[in-house]
């Protein structure tokens, strides 16, 4: 099995005069900061073009606004690309207040789709600081399970950590400690079984030593299978405010999962970033511009796991 990640970078369906097109990969809703015409066109053509070099039987997507939103990407501009089709194509309602949902792609039957969007800390037996709501949803978007085969994916976007980074971190540990419990509940033994947290976990590269958010993960409950790319090789975003480079987005195995791939490892594909994310210095998509048009702010992760 080859299993690709990638966020979208605010993938929606807009109607314009009547007729449907797809949002650019920017993040204002604002239609007045868009830029050229035809630039929308570009971020999503080069974002068909990334998927399909690719050719991943499992793609799992985030910053998807729906259903329909993804059959349009994957009807207009994936199949264009001459691809062969993803027949399984899912993408469920979360909590995120814009509408932006994880979602998936594949070639391989899906055995099982699980949201667990509206999964509270207090069902999860989580205690929460006072005033604080325990029957909330826990999660931003979603944790969302899908079986493809012998494997159990949890597709999870977390927390930015914009606007206020204290505040996002707490909520980002407060995600990560509830999938960990989520996974705890549906696996009597986790560490034997073959599961995979895949997506834009959002924690940024911090100085050696910093508490992370995501910590609840770590510590031999998951391997964390980015972390077999050398450091300095190991980015997926580029943030053009503060120039610096970080890796969002993860692939955290069981540690059965990790025990037999031990030579398995993901490679990032950068070709759809702009060129402002100077570090990369290797060929582009054609087309890619400095900040736009580009494929997203993201880079792909990819990974092979032969005989799955």
């Amino acid at each position: 099995m080859r299993l690709a990640s990638f966020n979208m970078q605010n993938l929606r369906l807009l109607e314009n005069g009547g007729a449907a097109r797809l949002h650019g990969a920017w993040d204002s809703d604002d239609l007045e900061d868009e830029g050229p015409p035809g630039l929308d066109r570009t971020d999503r053509r080069l974002a068909a073009e990334l998927l399909a070099e690719i050719d991943a039987d499992v793609v799992a997507l985030q910053e998807v606004f729906d259903l329909p939103t993804l059959e349009a990407f994957h009807d207009d501009y994936l199949l264009a690309t001459g691809t062969r089709p993803y027949p399984e194509r899912h993408c469920l309602p979360g909590n995120d207040g814009r509408g932006l949902d994880v979602a998936l792609l594949s070639r391989r039957p899906v055995v099982r789709v699980q949201s667990h969007a509206s999964l509270t800390p207090g069902a999860l037996g989580i205690e929460m600081p006072e005033g604080v709501d325990p029957e909330m949803p826990v999660f931003r978007r979603d944790c969302l399970l899908v079986q493809v085969g012998a494997l159990t994916l949890f597709l999870c976007h977390f927390k930015s950590p914009y606007p206020d980074p204290d505040a996002a971190w707490r909520t980002r540990s407060l995600e990560a400690l509830a999938a960990r419990r989520l996974i705890e509940r549906i696996f009597a033994d986790p560490a034997e079984e073959l599961w995979l947290i895949v997506g834009d976990l959002n924690e940024p590269t911090t100085e050696e030593g910093a508490p992370r958010a995501i910590a609840p993960l770590e510590g031999g409950f998951s391997a964390d299978l980015m972390a077999r790319i050398p450091r300095p090789d190991r980015w997926s975003y580029f943030d053009p405010h503060s120039g610096l480079y970080h890796c969002p987005d993860a692939l955290l195995a069981s540690p059965a999962l990790a025990r037999h791939y031990p030579e398995a490892v993901p490679r990032i594909l950068r070709k759809g970033l702009g060129t402002e994310a100077a570090r990369f210095r290797g060929e582009r998509l054609p087309g890619v511009g400095d900040h736009r048009p580009h494929a997203s702010d993201h880079a792909a992760v990819v990974i092979d796991l032969p005989g799955l």
